[in-house]
């Protein structure tokens, strides 16, 4: 990258800062000689004055001119505080007469290139593992853990027809325990690896956890899907459907909401996901893990995360469907 930068010529900032204040210097100098005015000796308070000012008027000068010409490295200056790595694509405007802060700007605009590369492909890396790790534990949990309850529930049910009356209470509340484990299995399977995202597609998948959700709380969750998806690719479905369930899960979680709504909409070559709610808000609070999940996913796509708080919270991720 460096190689292709192209080379711009100007004037030197050593050069242009000796240049000002050789020409604040020379102005100040030529005032004076030219000047009908003189200092006695001693200095009188009125001539110690005027002094003051001269010397005040060469300083603000010299301040000004060199303020301007230092502005692109304020620029600059501005932008490494404000640059945030999971917000990527901002960049500093390459232009100015001085070769060493175009050189500068450049050289800090292809630094942040090079790491925003590097993160999403170190992030791809973890969210794949996390993944992988994601379907590993849920077909335990699905195959391993959930046969063996059922296999526990088949044996509670043959011991039941052979026990005495007196302890048939006892079994049955055994078997519940163990239906109630089955379920709780299955329930975390589901959500470490959405399998209906798989089978039936990101809409229906959306559909699915909204149900399950309000189910599960009995909180109002309305979810609106405005026509049909074009096709994206599988980590573009698997970002929305994690933001999703994240976003979700918040607002159950910390908003105190009455109603939560789920919309899921494309225009030309973005898909928009919005998860908006009634509730309280996050008040100003640091942002937590999940939160920090959803934008590290958004950076992965090159989507763009934003949350509105004020009034209930709103997220939305505007994702490019040919990421």
């Amino acid at each position: 990258m460096n190689g292709d930068r192209p080379r711009r010529r100007g004037i030197p900032l050593l050069w242009r800062l000796l240049g000002i204040n050789a020409l604040v210097i020379t102005a100040a100098v030529a005032a004076i000689a030219f000047s009908p005015a003189t200092i006695p000796a001693p200095v009188t308070l009125e001539s110690a004055f005027y002094i003051a000012a001269g010397l005040g008027t060469v300083l603000v000068a010299n301040l000004v001119l060199l303020r301007r010409a230092l502005g692109p490295l304020r620029r600059l200056t501005d932008l490494m505080g404000r640059v945030d790595p999971l917000d990527p694509g901002e960049r500093i405007p390459v232009y100015g007469p001085d070769a060493e802060v175009v050189e500068l700007t450049q050289a800090f605009n292809d630094m942040l290139e090079r790491l925003e590369r590097e993160r999403r492909e170190a992030a791809s890396r973890a969210l794949s593992a996390q993944e992988g790790e994601r379907l590993r534990t849920a077909r335990e949990l699905h195959d391993e853990i959930g046969q063996r309850l059922t296999a526990v529930l088949l044996q509670v049910e043959q011991v039941m027809r052979q026990a005495p009356e007196e302890i048939v209470p006892e079994l049955l509340e055994i078997r519940e325990t163990a239906r109630g484990s089955l379920e709780e299995a299955r329930r975390i399977s589901g959500r470490l690896r959405p399998e209906a995202l798989d089978d039936l597609g990101l809409i229906n998948a959306l559909a699915v956890l909204v149900d399950r959700l309000s189910e599960q709380t009995g909180a109002k969750i309305e979810a609106r899907f405005r026509g049909e998806l074009p096709p994206t690719s599988p980590e573009v479905e698997l970002v929305l459907y994690r933001v999703a369930q994240e976003a979700l899960t918040n607002a159950l979680r910390h908003s105190g909401a009455g109603t939560i709504v789920l919309e899921l909409e494309h225009d030309d070559d973005v898909v928009t996901l919005r998860v908006a709610d009634d509730g309280c808000g996050v008040g100003g609070a640091p942002a937590g893990g999940g939160m920090q999940g959803m934008r590290e996913r958004a950076m992965l796509i090159g989507a763009q995360l934003s949350v509105r708080d004020g009034g209930g919270t709103e997220v939305v991720l505007r994702a490019p469907v040919g990421a």
